[in-house]
């Protein structure tokens, strides 16, 4: 065989091996996870708040930022870990913004509520921490859905109307991975709930000074 006709044949090989490592048996499939339909907040009768609201982005350090879903290996949640194929759609940062934007606008609390401001018109301006956001192991051999939030709302002057640290804990009903995303929007509801709760208040006492 000349030089020629032995390149030719590599070529040829390298080809047809690159062809079939697109179709290697047991390389799993990417999954992405959307956020259930969002829960619905106690609708006020008339604004509370004469301002619009704005939700900023949140933040979030480490594991929490990306994309990938976080697992701890244990109840205590000591150990840590992302799985590799199994992904939100946009980061949780990005998912509870708009998931707490929907909640607020439909609960009717300000003329309006949006993501996007300008810095010189007067708003109250609430913005988030993910402090944890992750899949749990129990004792009894389920999975409990751990979501801990800071959540932050300023008056139009910049000094902070409410600031608190919320937790909640839903068990998944089963074990399969789509349950715990749906139990982690369903603990992060029930914090939204809460903030919700006490950011009318914070008004409230606002007024009655």
């Amino acid at each position: 065989m000349n030089r020629a006709a032995a390149w030719s044949s590599l070529i040829a090989s390298a080809a047809l091996l690159l062809a079939g490592c697109g179709n290697v048996p047991g390389v799993p499939d990417y999954t992405y996870f959307r956020m259930p339909p969002v829960a619905s907040l106690p609708v006020s009768p008339e604004p509370v708040f004469v301002t619009p609201i704005v939700v900023g982005l949140f933040a979030a350090d480490g594991l929490y930022a990306d994309r990938a879903l976080v697992y701890a290996n244990n109840p205590e949640g000591t150990e840590l870990h992302q799985y590799h194929y199994q992904l939100w759609t946009d980061p949780p940062t990005r998912l509870l913004q708009r998931r707490l934007k929907v909640e607020l606008r439909e609960a009717e609390i300000a003329p309006f509520v949006t993501d996007e401001l300008a810095a010189s018109q007067a708003a109250i301006r609430i913005s988030g921490q993910i402090m944890r956001f992750e899949r749990v192991p129990t004792v009894s051999g389920g999975y409990l859905a751990s979501v801990v939030m800071k959540l932050r709302a300023d008056r139009p002057d910049g000094t902070p109307q409410t600031d608190e640290i919320y937790r909640a804990d839903v068990e998944a009903v089963d074990n399969r991975l789509i349950s715990t995303t749906e139990a982690l929007f369903a603990a992060s509801d029930q914090i939204f709930a809460e903030f919700h709760a006490d950011l009318l208040e914070s008004e409230k006492r606002e007024h009655a000074r």
